[in-house]
């Protein structure tokens, strides 16, 4: 088992965000795996840049089904994707200069902002864009 577990707290029965947030689980833990086993800077080098720009993919969606639904929370939930967004560039910035290495303080960050973020602020948008039928809305 990894260091990202995937369980059913996190899921906001929605399929598409549910699989990007498993996917975002997924990368964290090639990661942490890589870190673990200590590969080469190149291959920590590649795992957090699509780790990163995966982020930056699935942030963009979460936060096109905001507007779409015009939730009021909108503006807040948005300052920590870019707060998360230049944490983690300012961590790969370092890493790319060789003043950093990735380290299980650096993993365990990631690993409780992630929680953090998806079972309280990204459910609390699953609860706004419920259909009375207690299905979420999609956004084609």
């Amino acid at each position: 088992m990894g260091l990202f577990s995937w369980s059913d707290a996190y899921s906001l029965e929605h399929p598409q965000i549910d699989t990007e947030h498993r996917a975002l689980f997924a990368l964290a833990n090639e990661l942490h795996e890589a870190m673990r086993n200590g590969s080469g800077s190149l291959v920590l080098k590649d795992l957090l840049s699509r780790l990163i720009n995966y982020t930056r993919v699935h942030f963009a969606h979460e936060e096109s089904l905001m507007r779409h639904y015009q939730y009021p929370a909108m503006n807040p939930h948005v300052a920590e994707h870019r707060k998360l967004t230049e944490q983690v560039l300012e961590l790969q910035q370092k890493f790319e200069a060789g003043k950093l290495t990735i380290t299980m303080e650096t993993m365990h960050f990631l690993r409780n902002w992630l929680e953090r973020h998806i079972l309280q602020s990204d459910q609390l948008v699953a609860r706004h864009i419920r259909t009375e039928d207690g299905e979420l809305a999609r956004v084609s």
